[in-house]
């Protein structure tokens, strides 16, 4: 989620959720005090006397009133009969009121002598407009907390009376509400601030907190911890730009130990297949110094494997520099057009001579048209030619050494195949051996050597040319190398 509108979501909870609590707890409470009405003499669900309490007041002495009204049309004395008036006291007694009932200025019944005698002198005075009201008059007295409802009539001998009932003006159902929803506003607010306040910290901080333990372990160089993935919002995004920082990470981190891993190699391949000609070129240099080629043809023999020795040397070397320019992508090319027959024929011509003094035959055919003219880098195209040749020479383990050297037309490209009839290559390493250090003899004993890095050469140039390179063969039978190279059309306006 969005930052943006959690803000939102949080500055709308803050408002509306403690509202909706504070009604909820309203209506819960009322239903309470509702009930509790009963108490005060209120038969019915009647809000209002949670918040005035003159309304308690008012229904608790209507009961009475009525009672007393029919009373007196029933019986004009009634209300000087104390044994009654005693009675209808009783109902009221436990809801803070008594009745006081006054005959011409006289104390006539009381229901609470003591108090009476405290408000008696400050009571309404009679009034003949109230006998006839149907509303029973009230008067609240501030300085005694009380609510007096009057009610006026005539005694059978004609004197004025008056019927009070006095109630005491505590807001006991008020003051029960106001506790209750203060106290009910409070548990809302911290209920509110404590909801929020986790929610922002799920989804804030807690995530930001694994985001920190996650930094932490990059940091430290474990580049395997993950974070999980979250929602589109602003941490989401921070989750995914982590992820992308880690995985890069540690893609160039694996990289690098590889690279160190193939420096290593390198240098331990280099080694051994320096050694082995300097070996033999000190060998045969002791033999010359020593008079063991006591004779000429021991002598050119002996001169003859130096030489050899010192071109594998050569050969070596120059590999040692094109694999540094592709390793840094900075192989010299001066691309030029080629007719075909006559590069390949000059090519064929080349390595025959050597391949003749090494006794291995050599058959070419080209199959392409005259005029089939190639875009190629002459030099580079011959040291693909020469790996292949070298590599097909070095494993060569017949007697009589065969290799074919074919031409042929793909329509708009040529492809070239080098076949020999040597070792071969098991059908599982025929993929990998175009890779930098891959050698299906991993003994560093074998006689034949070699860095490594010939074939990965000759892919990277082919591929520079715009062609492509595989390997077929059988092992034991012999490997055929092929690639393909486009022709060049003239454009034709």
């Amino acid at each position: 989620m969005k930052f943006r509108t959690r803000i939102l979501i949080t500055f709308f909870t803050i408002i509306l959720l403690p509202c909706l609590l504070a009604i909820t707890a309203f209506l819960l409470i009322g239903n309470y005090l509702t009930r509790t009405q009963e108490e005060y003499g209120v038969t019915h669900a009647d809000y209002n006397v949670w918040i005035d309490p003159t309304v308690a007041s008012r229904t608790i002495s209507d009961e009475i009133f009525r009672e007393t009204k029919e009373q007196l049309q029933q019986n004009p004395q009634a209300l000087e009969d104390t044994e009654l008036l005693t009675q209808m006291n009783e109902k009221i007694s436990g809801k803070s009121s008594y009745i006081i009932v006054r005959k011409g200025d006289f104390l006539h019944y009381t229901g609470n002598q003591f108090a009476a005698d405290k408000i008696f002198d400050k009571l309404p005075e009679f009034t003949e407009e109230n006998i006839d009201s149907e509303m029973a008059k009230s008067t609240y007295y501030d300085d005694m907390k009380k609510i007096v409802r009057q009610k006026d009539f005539f005694f059978p001998d004609g004197t004025p009376g008056s019927f009070f009932i006095v109630t005491q003006a505590n807001p006991i159902i008020s003051r029960t509400l106001f506790i209750d929803m203060t106290l009910a506003i409070i548990a809302i607010l911290i209920f509110t601030s404590l909801f929020l306040t986790r929610w922002i910290h799920k989804g804030v901080f807690e995530p930001i907190s694994r985001l920190n333990i996650a930094m932490q372990n990059i940091a430290e160089g474990n580049l395997e911890y993950m974070l999980p993935s979250k929602d589109d919002g602003e941490i989401g995004e921070l989750y995914r730009n982590y992820e992308d920082m880690r995985l890069r990470l540690k893609e160039s981190t694996d990289e690098k130990i590889f690279a160190e891993k193939q420096n290593k190699e390198l240098v331990s391949n280099i080694s051994h297949d320096l050694k082995t000609p300097i070996t033999a070129i000190k060998g045969y240099v002791e033999g010359i110094m020593d008079g063991v080629a006591d004779t000429p043809e021991k002598m050119d023999k002996y001169i003859k494997t130096i030489y050899n020795k010192a071109n594998d040397m050569d050969r070596l070397i120059n590999e040692l520099t094109v694999y540094s320019g592709i390793d840094s992508n900075r192989i010299p090319y001066h691309f030029h057009r080629l007719n075909v027959s006559e590069y390949f024929g000059d090519c064929v011509e080349e390595v025959g001579l050597d391949l003749d003094s090494r006794g291995i035959s050599l058959d070419y055919s080209n199959l392409v048209s005259p005029d089939t003219v190639i875009i190629a880098d002459p030099e580079q195209l011959k040291r693909v030619i020469n790996n292949i040749i070298g590599n097909s020479v070095k494993y060569m383990d017949k007697p009589k050494g065969e290799i074919d050297i074919r031409i042929l037309d793909e329509l708009d490209s040529i492809r070239v195949e080098i076949e020999d009839n040597g070792k071969g290559i098991a059908a599982k390493d025929l993929p990998n051996i175009f890779e930098r250090f891959y050698r299906t003899d991993a003994s560093r004993n074998s006689a034949q050597g070699g860095s490594g890095i010939g074939l990965s050469i000759v892919k990277k140039i082919v591929e520079d040319h715009g062609g492509y390179i595989w390997a077929t063969g059988k092992e034991g039978e012999g490997t055929c190398i092929h690639f393909v190279i486009r022709k060049y059309q003239e454009m034709k306006g």
